[in-house]
């Protein structure tokens, strides 16, 4: 079954070459995640057959991510606050906890939206609390940027290089995932004690 989407997807982005990276790539920053890798892998693995240019690749990836992105951002900027207000009680979530979010984001928005933009799982969610905390959108779009930008050459550059070994994708895909999860946690880390110290002060 994976195996078929992911020729469909390899097929699909050599028939619409780089708009079908942005489009799809688009998609799987919004509200209908799938991993990335089926689609930047297979367009680095072109890349270096000399059937497309890696500088497009990253170009068109950047800006599928950035759209996605935007859509969730402004979904939960413009809707999610009025209805978290009418229905949050049954979920117990309160005003006071809408407050609170707008006070970190304030102060650790710009932190918080890069490293959730290279954790699996939570790249394309992190958009929705920036959204709904109102992070100013120059600062937003910026580490959006630079996290997708970062997670996207690490998969364009997999599949430049052993597209066409499976096994060693899935095996240095896994050690990679490991090691961006290891820096960003000492990176939290080197953060959280930056901002203990400098409350200090």
């Amino acid at each position: 079954m994976l195996k078929e989407m992911a020729q469909t997807i390899v097929d699909l982005i050599f028939d619409w070459g780089y708009a079908g990276i942005f489009i799809l790539m688009a998609i799987e920053s919004s509200f209908i995640p799938f991993p990335s890798e089926i689609v930047l892998i297979p367009a680095g693995y072109l890349a270096s057959s000399g059937e497309m240019d890696i500088a497009a690749i990253m170009l068109s990836a950047l800006g599928g991510s950035l759209v996605g992105a935007f859509v969730n951002y402004y979904l939960a900027l413009l809707l999610g606050r009025k209805l978290l207000k009418r229905y949050g009680k049954y979920f117990f979530i309160k005003e006071s906890a809408l407050d609170k979010m707008d006070a970190y984001f304030m102060k650790h928005g710009h932190i918080s939206t890069f490293i959730g933009r290279l954790l699996p799982g939570i790249r394309q969610l992190i958009s929705i609390p920036a959204g709904l905390a109102r992070m100013d959108l120059k600062t937003f779009t910026f580490y959006t940027s630079l996290g997708a930008g970062i997670w996207a050459a690490i998969l364009v550059l997999l599949g430049y290089f052993i597209g066409e070994n499976k096994e060693l994708i899935d095996l240095y895909l896994k050690q990679i995932t490991v090691a961006v999860v290891g820096v960003l946690v000492i990176l939290g880390f080197v953060y959280y004690r930056y901002q203990t110290k400098r409350n200090k002060l």
